[in-house]
């Protein structure tokens, strides 16, 4: 209960009525051997059995319906259970540092909102309840058969004692062996969703045999997992039923005895066996849900180690100072140096400054740190040392969203979101009408899209932008970020996709962008950042030189060498 109640806590006015109906709907069981007694030592007497017919049978229908009523409540409370738990699950994950996704495959993350939250369902449903109605009727009974015959409830328990002990002791075991599936099948998810995404390459590669032997083996492991647990639990029925076949032998043998010398009636007996039944039923059932419960806690433990991880927003809390300085360049980079957890250092004590409303591109070769450059100054990773600052303030002072309000992003593989092309285009201006979206694409040279098909700015795009080329993708970004209308821009190779045509009509709209906005571009191409004010060189991890195009190329021996291979410079 204590690792359950924070789940349960919105629903517990549903969760005391079904407790009621729970107890209510045992009573009415529990009385039902009692009348049965009635009815045959009415018999025996020749006594009328009209009125405890009756009342039997009204309390038949009755704790039926109780019951009915109690199992709607209970299926109603774990959907809403686990729609409450996706919810939160899901928006907690899209709040996560960006460093937990580079560390977790997405395969079990899907997982856990998927399969281990359907778990829960059963904690309520058949878990939990199921053994507070259990223990309610156990005791009723063992209560009744005591005041029957304690000779036979004794006989009784002794029988159920050996069989129901190694059950209780085999189910303790579930939870863990639950946990270890449950990872299992996060790591089969992750399987199939990395040779789904990848389908063309694996296709093209011819290895498709070698990918459905990986997926093979992952499934094997996750039904190696799950059979652990299947084992375990075969366990506790056999047990359960030996138990109980033995205590109503065990009943039958000395109960016939006890009645052939006169202690007890044959009705007493009857009722007793009926009340045992009562006793064993429950107890079976709570065993089985006892089961259910550790195998829900097994899940509810891999969906709080991920609730557990602090989001970006929970990380915000500073005392740097948040003002700006009008005077300040709009972004600054003071001794920055980083590197990834447990990984090689990528920066090193980098050095530069963005005046306000210019252009300033980042070149150098691969693997120079242009990239990170631009994820430090989202804040998709903190700075190992030094300090990066937007307008004057150091960003760790700022919250995150609003940072990130006032940066327009594109990144280098430039993704887009199945659906549809409008979908796209208002993921970063929700309240843009079609006159607006329509500049957008034209600002771009993509107007052509929604020409081409009858469905306009509601065509498909596909997965991932499938139905999209290389170009069209990358050019669709760049209209989504444009969109956004943020003072600043940073753009991680806004061309490397494009034909020559598209790339002079991407830089006449990057430059109309730049005349009201900061630009800082990562580029290869230097072709597309000649012209910027100015260019920052990296290399390995370093700023080596700084100025415009035509200093760099009397001063930068790296930079002359880049532009003599784009023939740049003869």
């Amino acid at each position: 209960m204590r690792e359950l109640w924070p789940y349960l806590r919105k629903h517990r006015g549903v969760l005391v009525v079904v407790a009621v109906l729970s107890v209510l709907s045992a009573g009415a069981a529990l009385v039902q051997p009692v009348l049965v007694r009635t009815v045959l030592d009415a018999i025996t007497a020749k006594r009328p059995v009209g009125s405890p017919v009756s009342l039997l049978v009204v309390l038949l229908l009755t704790g039926a319906a109780l019951g009915g009523v109690r199992d709607y409540l209970l299926q109603r409370t774990a959907e809403g259970l686990v729609l409450t738990t996706r919810r939160r699950l899901a928006g907690h994950l899209l709040h996560l540092p960006i460093a937990e996704y580079d560390a977790r495959r997405t395969g079990d993350l899907l997982s856990r909102v998927g399969a281990d939250t359907t778990l829960l369902r059963a904690v309520v449903t058949s878990g939990l309840f199921e053994m507070v109605a259990g223990v309610v009727m156990v005791i009723g009974a063992v209560i009744a058969m005591a005041v029957l015959d304690p000779l036979l409830l004794a006989v009784a328990l002794g029988g159920l004692a050996v069989g129901l002990g190694v059950a209780v002791t085999v189910s303790r075991r579930v939870r863990g062996l639950s946990t270890q599936a449950q990872a299992r099948l996060g790591e089969m998810t992750s399987a199939v969703e990395r040779s789904l995404s990848a389908a063309r390459t694996i296709r093209a590669s011819g290895a498709e045999e070698r990918e459905a032997e990986t997926v093979g083996r992952s499934a094997t492991e996750a039904y190696e997992a799950g059979m652990r647990v299947a084992r375990l639990e075969a366990i506790v029925g056999p047990a359960s039923t030996a138990a109980t076949q033995g205590a109503f032998l065990l009943v039958l043998g000395v109960g016939g005895a006890r009645v052939a010398s006169g202690a007890i009636s044959v009705g007493d007996l009857v009722a007793f066996i009926l009340f045992l039944f009562f006793l064993v039923m429950p107890l079976g059932q709570a065993l089985n849900a006892y089961t259910r419960l550790q195998t829900g806690l097994g899940a509810l433990q891999r969906i709080e180690e991920v609730l557990k991880i602090p989001t970006e927003s929970e990380s915000d809390i500073s005392d740097l100072p948040r003002e700006s300085d009008d005077a300040a360049p709009a972004v600054e980079f003071e001794n920055v140096s980083f590197r990834y957890a447990q990984g090689e250092p990528i920066l090193h004590d980098v050095s530069f400054a963005v005046p306000r409303n210019a252009r300033v591109a980042l070149v150098g070769p691969s693997g120079a740190g242009k990239s990170t450059t631009l994820a430090l100054i989202e804040r998709f990773y903190e700075v190992t040392d030094g300090s990066v600052r937007v307008n004057g303030a150091d960003i760790r002072g700022l919250p995150r969203d609003a940072l990130r309000r006032q940066l327009g992003y594109v990144e280098q593989e430039a993704p887009v979101l199945a659906g549809t092309l409008r979908d796209n285009l208002l993921l970063t201006a929700p309240g843009a009408d079609d006159a607006t979206l329509l500049r957008a694409l034209d600002d771009v040279n993509l107007g052509v899209l929604v020409t081409r098909t009858p469905e306009g700015l509601d065509v498909q795009v596909g997965e991932g932008g499938v139905l999209l080329s290389g170009g069209e993708r990358q050019r669709l970004a760049i209209a989504r970020t444009l969109l956004a209308d943020t003072p600043i821009l940073l753009l991680d190779e806004p061309t490397s996709n494009l034909d020559a045509r598209n790339e002079a009509a991407l830089r006449d709209a990057i430059a109309t962008a730049a005349r009201r906005r900061t630009l800082i571009i990562v580029a290869h191409r230097l072709s597309t950042v000649v012209d910027s004010d100015l260019i920052v060189v990296l290399e390995e991890g370093r700023v080596v030189a700084t100025g415009t195009h035509t200093e760099l190329l009397d001063r930068s021996p790296l930079y002359r060498e880049l532009a003599a291979h784009q023939l740049l410079v003869s």
